[in-house]
């Protein structure tokens, strides 16, 4: 089956795991934790969502900022 998803821009939370979470954009349920997760460039995760109630997919973006350690 082949997949569909969208490119969501993540929201700015410091943290990934607050009450930011996402909720499917098409039947309003609420998500706890995603399907998969990719780290792709220069501090950038990607996230990808699927809803368990209607199937709908989408991914999010997120930019993490490095710890310098002195």
């Amino acid at each position: 089956m082949p997949a569909v998803a969208e490119v969501l821009k993540g929201a700015p939370n410091p943290d990934p795991r607050g009450s930011d979470l996402p909720t499917c954009a098409v039947c309003a349920d609420s998500m706890v934790a995603a399907e998969a997760s990719a780290y792709l460039h220069d501090d950038v995760i990607s996230y990808l969502w699927t809803c368990d109630t209607c199937g709908y997919g989408f991914v999010t973006k997120h930019a993490v900022k490095r710890l310098v350690c002195n």
